[in-house]
């Protein structure tokens, strides 16, 4: 099994990809630089937003991106702050794309 990236070194990775993707996309939170977790929102600039995180598997260790939130953007941002303030070293990520795209799917960016 690969060594996994730091999450600065994962960011920054994400934020070049989306960047040659032509996807806005912003840190708003910054988080511990070496084993903070991500958060991604999209804002889908029509009032609403969806957020995704990733998460283990407890059986199998696989690791793949989830909605955590999904509904009127003022709630997403809601629930991101609450879960802010639980976990000062979580990232959140703000992309705004009108057809959701994320590129959480692609290689590298997947697993």
């Amino acid at each position: 099994m690969a060594p996994r990236l730091t999450s600065g070194v994962w960011v920054s990775a994400y934020l070049t990809r989306l960047r040659l993707a032509d996807i806005p996309a912003y840190v708003t939170a910054k988080g511990d630089a070496e084993a903070g977790a991500v958060v991604v929102k999209v804002a889908l600039l029509n009032g609403a937003a969806r957020a995704f995180e990733r998460r283990s598997d407890l059986m199998t260790g696989a690791r793949a991106w989830i909605v955590l939130a999904e509904g009127p953007e003022p709630e997403v941002d809601a629930l991101l702050l609450r879960t802010r303030a639980r976990d000062p070293d979580l990232w959140v990520i703000e992309l705004e794309d009108r057809q959701g795209r994320t590129l959480l799917d692609e290689d590298g960016l997947s697993d």
